[in-house]
């Protein structure tokens, strides 16, 4: 089918890639417990819509000027750090209103307080997978063990690989928003607590940033 060898395989392999811990989880979890549910949801369609930029670079050969280049390389290395250390100085900064807030009714809500910016969590979403060099690389590398080599349109194999990925991805990545969300609930009921929290999912961005740098290609 499509030219893809042992399907049923590369699904396995792949739920067993996401159950995998990695940056991308790390920066779902930080957004759900420090910002709630509806972060969650929306920081996990950004990663989702990441890998599927991936798979379209990867299905379009793009992604081996990665592979071949250590100059295109560091420079998306680099770029991908310094978004995650931004946002976490972002974060680390701020001085965000509670999150409880957001639960009352329009007429109750103080005019100083904003509304989280879904649309501005997707987009950190996409950008934190997209100058992931390592994502990637691990696409050029996995994807072809499961594609017949004589098949003639072996970019539509990456393609679907890529959507099975990304379906994979989406639904662990939805359960770990939720859970994380749940089970941060009454913390951030606490104002106090809240901001904490909001600190210290700046300082786990930063880490994050600061790891993707130091990661050896």
């Amino acid at each position: 089918m499509f030219g893809i060898e042992n399907y049923l395989g590369f699904i396995l392999a792949a739920i067993l890639l996401n159950l995998t811990p990695g940056t991308d989880s790390m920066y779902i979890i930080t957004r759900s417990i420090s910002q709630g549910q509806t972060a969650g949801f929306y920081s996990v369609l950004g990663i989702t819509s990441g890998i599927l930029v991936h798979t379209l670079l990867a299905s379009l050969g793009l992604s081996v000027l990665l592979a071949n280049s250590p100059t295109a390389f560091m420079l998306v290395k680099y770029i991908g750090a310094g978004y995650l250390c931004y946002l976490g100085v972002k974060m680390l900064m701020s001085k965000q209103q509670p999150l409880i807030a957001s639960s009352l009714q329009d007429s109750e809500k103080p005019k100083s307080i904003k509304p989280l910016d879904h649309w501005q969590i997707y987009k950190q979403g996409v950008l934190t997978n997209t100058f992931n060099p390592k994502v990637a690389l691990f696409f050029l590398a996995f994807f072809p063990q499961f594609i017949d080599s004589s098949y003639a349109y072996g970019m539509l194999s990456f393609l679907m690989l890529g959507l099975t990925f990304a379906v994979t991805g989406f639904i662990w990545c939805l359960c770990l928003a939720l859970l994380a969300s749940k089970f941060s609930k009454k913390l951030r009921e606490n104002p106090k607590i809240e901001s904490m929290m909001n600190k210290i999912s700046g300082v786990v961005f930063m880490g994050l940033g600061i790891k993707l740098l130091t990661e050896k290609g």
